[in-house]
């Protein structure tokens, strides 16, 4: 019997975000007033998520492990939103997941920084009166 896989539950959270941000702005919805509120409001609070995750990770014992579970969920699910907020597929983070995967940590960062274009140059600073 070929049974179809579960849909995951990531693909169905983006679901329910695309959903979401075709409402109207201003529509009474968590994601949609997160999507109303731009990259800047969607940044700040998975600052915020990140914060609470790490600190859930220095907790000991088995009450440590759940609330790290809750808040990586809490981060998993703000990060869907922004990548939404940009239109860019959690397929499109695997993609590079699995383009990175057997490469070496180290030797993955040190073609990063030959791949990217530099810094620009800080702007000139006004001349003195």
């Amino acid at each position: 019997m070929n049974a179809t896989p579960p849909e995951s539950i990531l693909a169905r959270l983006e679901a329910i975000i695309a959903a979401r941000r075709a409402l109207p702005p201003g529509s009474s919805s968590y994601v949609r007033r997160l999507l109303d509120g731009g990259v800047p409001a969607i940044a700040a609070k998975i600052s915020e998520e990140a914060n609470e995750t790490v600190a859930a990770a220095v907790e000991p014992d088995p009450a440590g492990r759940h609330h790290l579970i809750h808040e990586a969920a809490d981060l998993t699910f703000h990060l869907l939103v922004l990548l939404a907020s940009r239109d860019i597929a959690w397929a499109d983070v695997e993609a590079e997941l699995i383009r990175r995967f057997g490469t070496s940590g180290l030797v993955e960062k040190a073609s990063r920084s030959q791949t990217q274009p530099p810094n620009p140059p800080d702007p000139p600073t006004p001349a003195d009166p």
